[in-house]
């Protein structure tokens, strides 16, 4: 967990993408996170986690559904959604969280 405390505890915001490699919904997904990485650039950081790898993680933050989406700023956790989503309503979202 204090890797995790890392990867979130950073001045620009971070969209988690919580995942599993058999989910249909979480395979859709994939394209979409590229192209968001690609256009926010260094504005903020994308990371993908594999919920299958990650179980504890998941229990945590009481994931119960895939894909799952958060976005923390600071360390806080200031958005989260689960679903299919498109790039365009995930930049708005870091954008707003900036």
């Amino acid at each position: 967990m204090s890797k995790f405390g890392q990867l979130i505890d950073i001045n620009i915001p971070v969209l988690l993408n919580f995942y599993t490699e058999w989910d249909d919904e979480s395979k859709r997904m994939h394209p979409i996170l590229k192209d968001v990485a690609a256009a926010i650039g260094d504005k903020a950081k994308v990371i993908k986690i594999d919920l299958d790898k990650n179980q504890d993680l998941a229990e945590a933050l009481r994931i119960k559904t895939i894909p799952t989406h958060i976005i923390y700023v600071n360390g806080e956790m200031v958005w989260r959604k689960s679903g299919v989503l498109n790039a365009n309503d995930l930049i708005l979202h870091l954008e707003q969280s900036q």
